[in-house]
């Protein structure tokens, strides 16, 4: 994906809707990490590419400041059919930038090329465009020695969110962010006729049973002033009416804020299904690997984030939100490195994830002059 250095917001939204229309799903983002690079390295970054995969990180030093910052956007699409209507609408079939990440990585890139010709700061700035965020690539880049290699004090990240005002800055102090586990479980009975009961040993009652006792895990194991979520969103079993199945699978969600919580609810969950199954003649494999952890912002860095939004942006156009239960695999890197992840308002867009979202152009410019705010005061040459 060739295109000309943008030099203007109008250039940089070009470039946007470049990226939306040829979209590339979690690790496959092969011609978007070869354009970023290619921008980059045009602008006098020291570029790696490759890290973590299709990851790139970018290296600007300037003055004698020996502190160093890092901004993280995420480059993948997913797996959705656009139904957008838009001119520079998807021409992948069934796959979309529906989270806005060509959203993030343009704003990164706007905010790239400002900081490399006006060089006001005193330390290093890192560039992280991270792949593969929807399943978990941060921990790719982690694993192939990302704060080792490109060390920094702090690390930031930021993610637009529909419904709040575009250009506006909303901050989460401490757990902001849900951890997020998939539980599979599939219960084994002994198959045969429906007409017939008495020679079987029906999974799906079973199961039906179990999505019930499930729900009593977050209403009765866990305190209520804690925030916990446990989702059934799938249940497959038969091919027709007239025969019980062999097996039923389960497939759920678990969202936590505390890892207390997150364990009692892995404890409950063997336990219910094992002891429910038995209970039906039935037995029960649970799968349950460890997803993403919560996102939990560092104290200091979000109070630093927020101030740097309210002096150069007014205290209106900055505020709050609460605890969200969606997951974001920044967690993994604010568990190795200080840092904090705020958002920007993307106005009354469609949700996240939605097949008619689309990622509003106007938060480029607030976006990208945040990030060379909050570069130029966290490497003040006086700080």
């Amino acid at each position: 994906m060739k295109v000309t250095p943008p030099r203007s917001i109008a250039d940089f939204i070009d470039l946007r809707h470049r990226l939306h229309a040829a979209p590339e799903l979690s690790s496959e983002e092969f011609a978007t990490s070869a354009l970023v690079a290619e921008l980059l390295a045009g602008w006098g970054y020291e570029v790696a590419t490759g890290v973590g995969g299709t990851g790139v990180v970018a290296t600007l030093r300037n003055g004698v400041g020996e502190r160093s910052i890092g901004l993280r956007a995420d480059m993948d699409a997913l797996p959705i059919a656009e139904a957008t209507g838009l001119p520079y609408a998807s021409g992948k079939a069934g796959v979309m930038h529906a989270c806005g990440h060509d959203g993030h990585t343009t704003i990164l890139l706007a905010a790239a090329k400002h900081l490399a010709e006006t060089r006001n700061f005193s330390g290093t700035v890192r560039l992280i465009f991270q792949p593969a965020e929807e399943i978990g690539g941060a921990v790719q880049m982690l694993a192939d020695g990302l704060f080792e290699r490109f060390p920094v004090n702090a690390v930031f990240g930021l993610h637009n969110w529909p419904g709040v005002p575009v250009g506006e800055f909303r901050f989460i102090d401490g757990p902001a962010m849900a951890a997020v586990d998939l539980v599979i479980i599939t219960v084994h009975g002994k198959g045969g006729h429906g007409a017939k009961p008495q020679d079987a040993v029906d999974p799906i009652v079973a199961a039906s049973a179990l999505v019930l006792a499930l729900q009593s895990i977050v209403s009765r194991n866990v305190d209520p002033l804690e925030t916990a979520v446990f989702t059934v969103g799938s249940i497959h079993g038969g091919t027709m009416p007239t025969v019980i199945p062999d097996s039923v699978e389960l497939q759920a969600t678990v969202r936590t804020f505390s890892p207390a919580v997150r364990d009692t609810i892995r404890a409950r969950i063997k336990v219910l299904a094992e002891a429910t199954a038995a209970a039906y003649g039935a037995t029960a494999e649970v799968y349950h690997p460890v997803g993403f952890p919560a996102v939990h912002n560092h104290p200091d860095e979000t109070a630093f984030a927020r101030q740097v939004a309210v002096r150069h942006f007014g205290a209106e156009r900055v505020g709050e939100l609460k605890p969200l239960l969606v997951s974001e695999d920044f967690a993994f890197m604010l568990e190795k490195q200080r840092g904090s992840y705020f958002f920007v308002g993307n106005g009354p867009s469609a949700d996240l994830h939605s097949p008619r979202y689309d990622f509003n152009d106007a938060v480029i410019e607030p976006a990208s002059r945040y990030w060379v705010a909050l570069v130029e005061d966290y490497l003040s040459a006086n700080g």
